[in-house]
């Protein structure tokens, strides 16, 4: 992790009456973070202050501006959104966390479109107070693809050993049928396909992709979706070149462990891909956001009121958040090296 250029990292800090703040003094307490990268928090110094106080976190050094270009090296930055005193109220949901929350998020995507910092990472907020008529989004997503200005993106949940895509997000379960057709499976698989080559550096990707119904329908006696929408998709990827076998049933793949002989998984639904990566890998599990023009990672847990102030959140998957940004970020410019230069490719094959 230490080779390479250190990158800007930007960080929002999501509702400051959650875990979000905690879990990244917790990351960047430890000074050997900064040998990766310089992080900069959008936010408040004096929230910041008010949560290590609370938490009894101990000494925890920070250097803070108005602006990115005012930010310093091999140290943690918080650049000040407002200076008037926000009111935390630990483990509660109110206007005010929303508020400041879309205030820190608002800022941070500011930089990152002007590509003043390298990569933006999430901390999280909630869907509920956050959401009004300047944020009409369910979460951190819709407002990302919108700034950028993308018709199109991918929910996928990463871990060491497993990548999990989602063909429908926040759907309720009543209404996820009716979003399982075609184009839409075609579009995430093109999307899955590019961001394992590009972002994570796999050649060939292998992907899977799991049915809709229990048995993946069991050829049509329970629901035709997967032989009127998703088997017709996977062959039209196949004729674009990627390898894609499926549809699978979501238990026996999970069940079997034969999600291992996969580069990543599409799963059709929000709980069919989520609850099998959450239980598996809870505490180190990243949610990254395919299909953008730059790189956004989040941590997969989510507020968690009912153990804010309580010094007992960890920080293990706000970390692997930051370090995947950082390792995205170098797929991306060794991706770039390789296809402006075949005979670098050819160099590096020759060294395995």
């Amino acid at each position: 992790m230490g080779e390479g250029r250190k990158y800007i990292i930007g960080i929002s800090q999501g509702d400051i009456n959650g875990i979000g703040i905690e879990v990244i003094i917790k990351t960047f307490i430890d000074n050997r973070v900064m040998e990766w990268c310089t992080p900069v928090l959008y936010g408040s110094s004096k929230t910041v202050s008010f949560h290590r106080k609370i938490l009894n976190l101990g000494q925890f050094n920070f250097a803070q501006s108005r602006t990115i270009d005012r930010i310093q090296a091999n140290t943690f930055n918080i650049i000040n959104c407002w200076e008037e005193d926000a009111l935390v109220e630990l483990g509660k949901s109110t206007d005010t966390g929303g508020r400041y929350a879309y205030y820190s998020l608002e800022a941070a995507v500011k930089d990152l479109m002007a590509s003043k910092i390298d990569a933006l990472v999430t901390a999280p907020i909630n869907k509920k107070n956050i959401a009004n008529e300047i944020f009409p989004f369910v979460g951190h997503t819709g407002y990302l693809a919108q700034q950028a200005n993308v018709t199109d993106h991918l929910m996928l949940m990463c871990s060491n050993n497993l990548r999990v895509g989602l063909a429908t997000e926040h759907v309720p379960i009543t209404e996820v049928s009716k979003h399982i057709v075609k184009e839409r499976i075609l579009s995430k698989l093109n999307i899955l396909k590019e961001t394992l080559i590009k972002d994570f550096g796999i050649d060939k990707p292998k992907i899977a992709v799991l049915g809709l119904n229990p048995h993946a329908g069991d050829d049509g006696l329970i629901g035709k979706e997967e032989i009127e929408e998703i088997r017709p998709a996977i062959a039209e990827a196949k004729n674009n070149g990627t390898l894609i076998l499926g549809p699978f049933p979501a238990d026996g793949l999970f069940g079997s462990s034969g999600y291992e002989k996969f580069d990543a998984i599409l799963a059709m639904y929000h709980d069919q891909g989520l609850v099998p990566f959450k239980a598996l890998y809870f505490n180190s599990g990243v949610n990254y956001t395919a299909g953008l023009p730059f790189v956004r990672t989040s941590p997969d847990h989510g507020t968690g009121y009912d153990i804010a102030g309580k010094n007992i959140a960890s920080e293990s998957s706000f970390r692997e958040a930051v370090f995947l940004a950082i390792d995205i970020l170098r797929k991306r410019e060794r991706y770039v090296e390789l296809t402006s230069n075949p005979l670098k490719k050819i160099e590096i094959a020759k060294e395995y």
